[in-house]
């Protein structure tokens, strides 16, 4: 498959980006500075580009920017995006003394994304850590996916089993992606606190 990583140079789109090559997918390394893309894409061994060139050739876009552009990049990129389905992995996240938090706000970035956006949005993979994806092996974890559009959450749903050792789980819609999110902030604090790289396993499930 190929996969735009739209704000790829960052931590978790190397991670993604290494984890696709080694499954067997074209990931296609985006970023508004289209030398630092190239760049980084030759170390890995894949293509790079400007956003805008990344997204019109794929077949999924992934919104791996941080979490606090990535509702105005999809806007910048909603012609360029056309109705290309979008995976969305950002979470908003709130560093406290007490701990890191989820944000106050009433939806989720992947509901605000798919209101600037033609194209069906999709939420997912927010509990696989940058570190798990790029290690030697895929990661033993499930990952969950929301969205409403069936076509296109089967099309994430196929990517993301792909990606690690666990199962890529229906989670339901997209309004599910609110948890999700929030989960990224418990998954956080679960590391901080353990020294670990904890990833989500869910049980009971054939």
């Amino acid at each position: 498959m190929r996969v735009a990583l739209v704000g790829g140079t960052g931590a978790f789109g190397v991670a993604l980006a290494t984890r696709l090559l080694a499954a067997g997918h074209e990931p296609v390394i985006g970023s508004r500075d289209a030398e630092r893309a190239a760049s980084i894409a030759a170390d890995l061994g894949c293509e790079g580009a400007a956003n805008e060139d990344a997204v019109r050739s794929a077949e999924l876009v992934v919104l791996a920017t941080k979490a606090d552009g990535a509702v105005e990049a999809a806007r910048s990129l909603r012609e360029a995006i056309g109705t290309t389905p979008v995976l969305s992995v950002a979470a908003e996240l709130r560093f406290t003394k007490e701990g890191v938090l989820p944000t106050p706000e009433p939806t989720s970035i992947a509901e605000r994304i798919q209101a600037v956006l033609d194209a069906p949005v999709v939420a997912g993979l927010h509990s696989l850590a940058a570190s798990n994806l790029g290690g030697a092996e895929p990661p033993d974890e499930d990952a969950l996916i929301c969205g409403d559009d069936p076509a296109a959450k089967a099309l994430v749903l196929e990517l993301a089993s792909s990606l690690t050792a666990g199962r890529a789980l229906d989670a339901g819609p997209l309004a599910g992606a609110r948890a999700l999110e929030g989960m990224t902030a418990v998954i956080v604090n679960l590391n901080k606190r353990y020294k670990a790289h904890a990833g989500l396993r869910v049980t009971g499930i054939p």
